[in-house]
């Protein structure tokens, strides 16, 4: 499956508000694109767009839920959140972070404020932050463009070290490629079966059930942080047996009880179809490789996808046909985005009248001007020419037109509208 590449950095304090900065954890790192307009464009599940901000957007490791460092007032089992999010920061390139002493999940120093990197994403999930494996070093590829993922590639992400490392339970959710969740899985049960990492410790999972007495009782337990993030609300309003566990996550089949896809059965079911609660016990039946998970359901009416551009959203206003010199590989066209919003340029082409064409992609930002740089397949005329610009699914985006004695020797022509 193809995924977009961002390039950016990653960061871990702010220098200027270091008491207010980002909150690193063993699945959640914030990351400054270089291209913020990139984000934009990427698809919506759940209809929440981005949040992201001049400092970045948090992100949010794909296939692997680590121990909670804090969710709420609450963690889960430090040891194991710890060490999770310590070998996130190491493998990313940091070191020596120091936090501080009354704000625990806060860097008051590092040896590196921000590290280069770049990921690779295919959406933003339900609260807003950017859904991608993350890796360390610079991709040759474009910023913007698509990039295949296969095993091989995903086995370099700190995601993949993570799980191999036994450091992280697997959350598999149903926008991962089968090919890779497959692999994945695999990782995580070699993982377990060596008792790596936090394994050794687990609880609650198809080898026992947990026995939680109270919320104190779950915040030393390792179990799927999952479970955990809705143990805390139900134990939080005062029950003190699971007993009703089962009815309450029924209640909302948004927010607590998760459609699930159960991998071994070949059927749709719910969190609850894989949870047994009763008295102080409580226990997930089924691996957290065994099944996939579904986005949340987006409102009605919410947009999946950024908006798809309208005829007039990006213009020609200006071409080169005659540039000083040879022709080839020094024409130009130059675009603007009218609107106020980012344009994904993914698939959108240049035509002209001979029938060439030139691919475009990348992000073109609200109200930006950019200069694209014809190549071979696309020449214009210095006779006259028309040349059209069409979007991802080849429909007419703008068009324009200039005659032979508009064409001047390193003179660009400007169309007027």
């Amino acid at each position: 499956m193809s995924y977009t590449l961002l390039k950016g950095e990653f960061v871990i304090r702010y220098p200027d508000l270091p008491r207010q900065g980002p909150e690193p954890d063993g699945d959640t790192v914030k990351f400054k694109p270089d291209a913020p307009a990139l984000v934009e464009g990427l698809p919506r599940p759940t209809g929440t767009p981005p949040k992201i901000n001049g400092r970045g957007i948090s992100t949010r490791l794909e296939a692997i839920d680590a121990l909670e460092t804090h969710f709420g007032d609450t963690h889960q089992e430090l040891l194991g959140a710890n060490a999770a999010r310590d070998e996130l920061l190491r493998l990313l390139g940091f070191t020596n972070v120091v936090y501080f002493p009354d704000l625990p999940n806060k860097v008051q120093s590092a040896d590196q404020d921000t590290i280069r990197g770049h990921v690779l994403s295919n959406g933003i999930d339900g609260n807003g932050r950017l859904i991608a494996f993350a890796f360390t070093g610079e991709h040759p590829g474009a910023d913007g463009s698509a990039v295949f993922l296969d095993e091989a590639g995903v086995d370099r992400s700190v995601n993949a070290a993570l799980l191999k490392n036994g450091l992280a339970y697997p959350a598999f959710y149903a926008t991962l490629p089968a090919s890779l969740r497959e692999h994945l899985a695999t990782a995580s049960r070699t993982a377990r079966d060596g008792n790596a990492g936090i394994w050794p410790r687990a609880t609650g999972d198809p080898d026992g059930s947990a026995k939680i007495a109270d919320l104190q009782a779950l915040q030393q337990a390792v179990i799927w942080p999952k479970l955990f993030r809705r143990l805390v609300p139900y134990l939080a309003s005062g029950r003190t047996t699971f007993d009703g566990f089962d009815a309450w996550l029924r209640e909302d089949p948004v927010n607590r009880d998760d459609q699930l896809f159960l991998l071994q059965k070949g059927e749709y079911g719910n969190m609850h179809d894989v949870v047994r609660a009763a008295g102080n016990e409580i226990q997930l039946t089924a691996w957290p490789e065994d099944f996939i998970i579904s986005p949340d359901p987006a409102p009605p009416g919410a947009p999946v996808h950024p908006r798809p551009a309208a005829i007039g959203d990006v213009l020609i206003v200006a071409a080169l046909p005659d540039p000083v010199g040879p022709d080839g590989g020094r024409e130009r066209v130059t675009l603007i985005n009218t609107t106020p919003s980012p344009v994904n340029l993914q698939d959108w082409a240049l035509l002209d009248a001979a029938g060439g064409r030139h691919a475009l992609s990348g992000t073109l930002g609200g109200g930006d001007v950019h200069q694209v740089t014809l190549s071979g397949a696309l020449q214009l005329g210095n006779a006259g020419d028309a040349l059209v610009l069409t979007d991802g699914a080849g429909a007419l985006v703008d068009q324009v037109s200039y005659k032979p004695e508009a064409v001047l020797s390193g003179r660009t022509i400007c169309f007027g509208r």
